[in-house]
């Protein structure tokens, strides 16, 4: 069942034996006096049995504040359970004795696994979300700022022959009757044994032929599989092993691949799984995607994704920003219903990265702006004619060249000027290809070359974006980094490190609140500046 923090202070209350030497402004001064405002006992209800059943649980005020405080010193389980033991600012800050002798790191793991799932998965940031609102800060302010940044995983990434043994030993583990199959089929290498195999690593000859017994015993033992449907964790680590197992090889020289002989690929794929401990994880790590408010430095959306895929690059979570944003503004419009004091609408400010067409074209359907640079256009000959230099009628759907050939856009968005170019004097600005130019027309050209054209007409939109953007870059750099030290992530998997990167911009927010004089006055949350 819940539990709940004493009302009366303990004889060795560390608040009130040495809350003087806690710096006032700081976090642990403030959490001191306002966490249970903050982080009400009611809003961790729904996590615990009816009162009377099973013993109380650490008090939900106590764990908001720990976690806060953890996602905001990046600070491993052990480490905080310690601090909380020993640190007399952390027992200040959740209201514990000088000689409490704390909890075991374990009890976090609990807390964490509980509050992910719950209905509300995100309630320490949702917390702070709401006093962000109640203190106005963002009111009036109508311009998001958004970047990402490179995160790098918890686990080590993992050779070719490491990985194969591994996934052969977990089917070994989590398919029912595989045991036996390994035993029968896989012949190169004794997976019981532990480590890795014994050959001489220096020698190439006795690696590739390793690479291709392993490769052999992984493709016969998902073989025997083929047809079975088995039930989770099976399904995933048959898969695992099959992934694994085309990933990173190719035929040896010579080779077709029929012959069982193989080698480690001289490329490596751009999504290549990097460790069977953590499947989620690539060789580029995760990104952390965050949309803030320039002038506040207050972030109001975030996003951690795998670090590859084009449903993870920065404009398709960009485009998730705006969604959100979109419904927050109806959502507020309708709150206020006929109070408004904006019109709702938004400057999103990005980098090239953010200049897709599909994102313009999401930031022009919310009714926002954008303020994104435009990719550079590239011209197929050096010094010669862009994209921009032909003429776009849309709604003749043709396309003219600057020699005035006009050609119709085909319905897959294609101009081809063909037989066209063979004599024409502009030939050699214009393309090198012996069956002339073609031109593939985005499906938002229209909004590209729009966007282009005001980039390079107007300096009030550049200097608009180099006035506002560049301060994205430093709600990067706290969410990112930690005294000079640059964060690795502690958890495995996209879910855990998104909830993670939940509680980190929730503590980042609540400190910066905290330096612009946050207070509470009259049961509500104002600011001092």
């Amino acid at each position: 069942m819940q539990g709940f923090e004493r009302m009366d202070r303990q004889l060795a209350d560390a608040a009130a034996l040495a809350g003087h030497l806690i710096p006032a402004g700081s976090m642990f001064a403030f959490l001191a006096g306002h966490r249970a405002e903050v982080f009400p006992d009611a809003d961790y209800a729904d996590l615990f049995a009816p009162p009377g059943f099973g013993r109380p649980s650490v008090p939900a005020t106590q764990m908001a504040a720990v976690m806060t405080l953890q996602a905001l010193h990046d600070f491993s389980d052990r480490e905080t359970a310690e601090a909380v033991r020993f640190d007399v600012r952390w027992k200040a800050a959740i209201g514990a004795a000088l000689d409490d002798p704390g909890f075991d790191p374990s009890t976090l793991v609990y807390w964490r696994k509980r509050i992910a799932k719950s209905a509300r998965p995100h309630r320490v940031n949702d917390a702070v979300k709401a006093v962000v609102e109640q203190t106005g800060v963002l009111k009036g302010r109508r311009r998001r700022a958004v970047d990402s940044t490179i995160l790098a995983d918890a686990v080590a990434t993992q050779d070719t022959v490491t990985q194969l043994v591994s996934a052969i030993r977990r089917v070994a583990r989590e398919v029912p009757g595989a045991a036996e199959q390994i035993a029968a089929v896989c012949t190169g290498h004794d997976y019981s044994k532990p480590g890795k195999p014994e050959i001489d690593w220096d020698d190439p000859v006795a690696k590739d032929a390793l690479v291709s017994v392993l490769v052999n015993d992984a493709n016969a033992l998902v073989d025997v599989f083929k047809d079975a449907e088995p039930a989770e964790p099976a399904a995933s680590a048959l898969a695992l092993l099959a992934l694994i197992a085309g990933q990173d090889v190719e035929p040896a020289e010579g080779s077709d691949g029929t012959d069982g002989r193989w080698r480690i690929a001289r490329k490596v794929a751009e999504d290549r799984v990097i460790s069977t401990v953590d499947t989620e994880a690539r060789r580029d790590g995760y990104r952390a995607h965050v949309a803030a408010d320039p002038e506040t430095g207050i972030i109001t959306d975030e996003k951690l994704t795998g670090a590859a895929g084009a449903e993870n690059s920065d404009a398709a979570v960009g485009a998730e920003f705006v969604a959100a944003a979109a419904g927050d503004a109806g959502a507020d419009a309708a709150a206020r219903h006929g109070h408004d004091d904006d019109d709702g609408q938004l400057a999103w400010y990005g980098d090239s990265a953010y200049g897709t067409g599909d994102l313009r074209a999401a930031i022009t359907a919310a009714g926002h702006r954008a303020v994104i640079k435009p990719w550079p256009l590239l011209p197929a000959v050096k010094g010669g004619f862009t994209a921009d230099d032909f003429t776009v009628d849309t709604t003749a759907r043709t396309v003219t060249c600057p020699a005035g050939i006009t050609r119709r856009v085909t319905a897959k968005n294609a101009v081809i000027f063909g037989i066209a170019c063979r004599d024409c004097p502009l030939r050699e600005r214009c393309t090198t290809s012996k069956d002339g130019r073609t031109l593939h027309l985005h499906e938002h050209d229209s909004l590209l070359r729009a966007a282009r054209g005001d980039w390079a007409a107007g300096p009030e939109l550049r200097r608009d974006y180099m006035t506002y953007r560049p301060h994205v870059e430093r709600a990067i750099a706290q969410v990112a980094t930690w005294r000079g030290r640059r964060l690795k992530l502690r958890y495995r998997g996209v879910t855990s490190n998104h909830a993670w990167l939940k509680r980190r911009t929730a503590a980042v927010n609540l400190r910066n609140l905290i330096g612009k004089g946050l207070a509470r006055r009259d049961g509500a949350w104002v600011l001092a500046t």
